[in-house]
């Protein structure tokens, strides 16, 4: 026994061995509520250990009403408490959680952030857009090929898209200019309420062209876009998902869809039959399901209108982005 404390001693001041670094960051967006937990590796790498993602609609009526409903706010403490039990599990040492568009917009956020500390011990940090557009190109950028000088990264939200176009500069990938637009699938599909007919998208890709219209000519006042030399880099739940068909998954496979390459036609064809679809066969399809059968339905116009205006011929899916920015950020503090 006293052998066996001598070398505990050994391990550290007080007989304790330094506990490893583990990282969480907890993403709460308009839709959904990403938990990711990791361990860094050498080299800037880090190895995910945990992560959980949950459906929450926090944003729901948030566009009608100006404010965060009830349930919504309850179903979010729901998957916040689970989040909490597992940064304890895994002995987080450094936590980040912040909140994105719905949040921003909603009168009463502070209710939540009060409520997400007392009830379920996590600290919330509302992101600005530019800040939320930042770390999803950092969370993205290991992504972009490297025989282009650049790529346009689009986030399409629940209640915002983000796009930044990112350029190769002596060896580095740095922001040349980043817009966040207001409009995600949720705050689209709440603006005129009903069923998600090809109509329907037919007028949300025509409202989306004229937003995305604006968004190319502030880009063009920075320096032209060269389509031969940049591609798209896609991030969030409506392009993955057009990956997940496009490569013929009877039920989605992160490892499958992130950093897989496509041609830009062969994504907008998928958008395209998803659009002309009706819901029960929309419910059918592996990657889509019946609770993202009408919210991918606005996904695909806006992803359609940002192709229309940087219509370069490839296309790179991301299954990563603003979590992954948030990780990378606190590691590269912590060095």
């Amino acid at each position: 026994m006293m052998e066996g404390r001598k070398r505990r001693r050994r391990g550290g001041r007080g007989g304790r061995a330094r506990r490893p670094a583990v990282f969480a960051v907890l993403d709460l967006g308009t839709n959904n509520c990403r938990l990711l937990i990791a361990r860094p590796e050498q080299g800037g790498k880090f190895r995910v250990i945990d992560s959980f993602s949950r459906m929450v609609r926090l944003g729901e009526g948030v566009a009608q009403t100006g404010a965060l409903s009830e349930p919504a706010i309850e179903r979010t403490l729901a998957a916040l408490r689970v989040c909490t039990a597992r940064i304890r599990a895994n002995h987080a040492t450094h936590i980040r959680a912040i909140a994105t568009e719905a949040c921003r917009r909603a009168a009463n956020a502070q209710i939540l952030l009060d409520r997400a500390r007392a009830e379920a011990g996590i600290e919330l940090t509302i992101l600005t857009s530019d800040e939320e557009a930042r770390l999803a190109a950092t969370g993205c950028a290991p992504l972009i090929g490297r025989r282009y000088d650049g790529a346009l990264i689009f986030d399409i939200g629940g209640g915002s898209t983000e796009a930044i176009w990112m350029h190769r500069d002596n060896g580095q990938m740095i922001v040349r200019k980043a817009v966040s637009v207001p409009d995600g699938v949720i705050t689209i599909a709440e603006h005129q309420p009903g069923p998600m007919t090809r109509a329907r998208y037919d007028t949300i890709r025509t409202e989306m062209l004229a937003r995305f219209a604006t968004v190319r000519a502030e880009m063009d006042k920075v320096a032209p876009f060269d389509l031969a030399k940049h591609h798209l880099l896609g991030t969030s739940g409506t392009v993955t998902t057009l990956a997940g068909i496009a490569l013929g998954l009877p039920r989605y496979n992160r490892a499958k869809v992130d950093a897989s390459w496509h041609d830009s036609a062969s994504i907008l064809k998928v958008a395209e039959d998803i659009a002309t679809a009706n819901h029960a066969e929309r419910e059918k399809l592996g990657c889509v399901g019946p609770e993202r059968a009408e919210l991918i339905v606005p996904g695909c116009a806006i992803f359609s209108a940002i192709h229309a205006h940087w219509p370069c011929a490839e296309l790179r899916v991301a299954d990563r982005g603003l979590r992954e920015g948030m990780l990378r950020e606190m590691m590269d503090a912590r060095t």
